[in-house]
């Protein structure tokens, strides 16, 4: 073996060697790796077809012997040179794997400007719905809807309808499909006059959901019939002078018992819609389909050209927080009488609080879009995608989400999502989260809870956990697919 044989042995040796350190520098590593794979393939083809031919001269002679007699003086400078390279290389490399935020912030510069417009903007296709308009019209849309009910329920018993609120993932600027973005919005429910509303936890409720019962209750008003406010009292009023002069209570009309029913209102909310379309002025030029639902109001708007599909889920603010029970869809089988504990305007908030910190080239949406998109089919869910996401914007500042970063926070979030999976462990995001921002208001219970564990079945149950490991890995032979073929 000649001497730049050798050496070069040493140096593909030493590079092996050198590989990164930690989950999520590895995993960005390797995505780095693949993209940049088809591009070095043929000069590594080229470079091994060189080492075969310096080998094949070899000759028999002792392995030393032939080294010194290689080392004539016009190659000690040569030797010398490989040795300083080696040198240089290895603490290159030490450097980077100490700080390897840092200092690799050139070379993802490079990458930015060499590859990750064309990955960005010619390889992942991107919902083509405008999701800022769609928003727009939606608040719209809701908040006429939101005159016409306070004058329609003015003197009526029902819950009085308060401003929409829109939430889940397009009301914070991403979606996980091209098509059918639903438009998601809660609408809070205060008592009418003469009722209070009492939430009540339900102590059979499930693991990782918490379930209520609004029960409601007669307050007397004779006192506010003093002050000459024209209502009978439900409570010291006759029942036949009740029923002669005066609307039924909302027990007698949305209650199943003492408690609110999810089903009966969500009943009362499409006769109410449908009732009020006409008035409205979106009515000359958009056309109404409800769709199908028992536990929300959702319907469609279609002009010939465009359509709009809004979800309207009704809900009681638990005290003053950001808090709420919704009638939002629960396990199978959920009696109509339990309302789900929401906390979809809370994480609403941290995104809209994201957005403000966060630089003009901040991809963390685009980030959890494309892995949210990614895990369709898969048995991972769009919330798990978004909770991962979420404990990272918490972590990461935000100025490292910037478009140089892209590649970094994939592997983030793919270490993030792997190591979750191998532990078995994944921390509800809201509950229990001393590092929420304040301007997000969460009941004592609530900020003081031990977080649930969304993974928590992958610990009880062997055989869901080797099928998430397998998902996992189609997964990310997915996403490194999507990265070097596009999709």
């Amino acid at each position: 073996m000649d001497a730049i044989t050798f050496f070069f042995m040493l140096l593909e040796s030493l590079i092996q060697y050198m590989q990164p350190v930690g989950d999520v520098l590895d995993e960005e590593k390797h995505l780095r790796m693949e993209l940049h794979g088809k591009r070095l393939q043929r000069k590594r083809i080229r470079l091994e077809q060189q080492v075969e031919q310096l080998t094949l001269k070899q000759s028999g002679g002792v392995w030393g012997d032939q080294l010194c007699f290689a080392l004539q003086p016009w190659q000690v400078w040569a030797v010398a040179g490989l040795l300083i390279l080696l040198l240089g290389l290895y603490f290159s490399w030490k450097k980077r794997s100490d700080e390897a935020e840092n200092s690799s912030e050139g070379d993802e510069d490079h990458f930015s400007d060499n590859d990750l417009k064309w990955l960005l903007d010619e390889r992942i296709r991107w919902p083509v719905q405008d999701l800022q308009r769609g928003c727009e019209r939606t608040i719209d849309l809701m908040d006429n809807y939101t005159v016409y009910f306070g004058h329609v329920l003015s003197n009526s018993f029902y819950p009085v309808l308060q401003r929409a609120i829109g939430v889940g993932s397009a009301f914070e600027s991403w979606s996980p499909r091209e098509q059918d973005v639903v438009y998601r919005v809660l609408i809070p429910m205060t008592p009418p006059r003469g009722h209070s509303f009492h939430l009540e936890l339900d102590s059979a409720g499930q693991r990782l959901v918490r379930n209520f019962r609004v029960r409601v209750q007669l307050e007397c008003t004779c006192t506010r019939e003093q002050q000459a406010e024209n209502m009978l009292c439900f409570l010291h009023h006759p029942e036949e002078e009740l029923r002669r002069n005066q609307d039924p209570s909302l027990l007698d009309t949305l209650c199943t018992g003492s408690y609110l029913d999810v089903q009966k209102t969500a009943r009362w909310f499409y006769q109410l819609v449908r009732a009020v379309w006409p008035a409205l002025p979106q009515s000359h030029n958009w056309h109404l389909v409800l769709l199908p639902s028992t536990r929300s109001c959702q319907f469609k708007v279609t002009n010939g050209r465009e359509s709009f599909r809004t979800e309207m889920v009704f809900g009681v603010r638990r005290g003053d927080s950001d808090i709420f029970v919704s009638s939002q869809s629960g396990y199978a089988g959920t009696p109509s009488t339990l309302w789900l504990e929401t906390y979809d305007v809370a994480e609403m908030k941290f995104f809209k609080h994201i957005a403000r910190q966060a630089p003009p080239d901040s991809l963390h949406l685009r980030c959890l879009q494309l892995f949210s998109h990614l895990q369709l089919g898969f048995g991972f869910s769009t919330y798990t995608m978004k909770t991962i996401v979420m404990h990272l914007l918490n972590t990461v500042p935000v100025s490292r989400w910037r478009r140089r970063y892209f590649l970094r926070r994939l592997g983030d979030i793919n270490a993030n999502l792997r190591r979750c999976l191998e532990e078995k462990c994944l921390k509800h995001f809201v509950i229990g989260n001393k590092r929420l921002p304040q301007e997000i208001s969460l009941p004592l219970d609530i900020a003081s809870a031990e977080p649930p564990n969304l993974f928590y079945h992958l610990a009880w149950y062997p055989v869901a956990h080797s099928q998430a490991m397998s998902e996992y890995r189609d997964l990310r032979h997915r996403l490194t697919s999507v990265l070097l073929n596009g999709c």
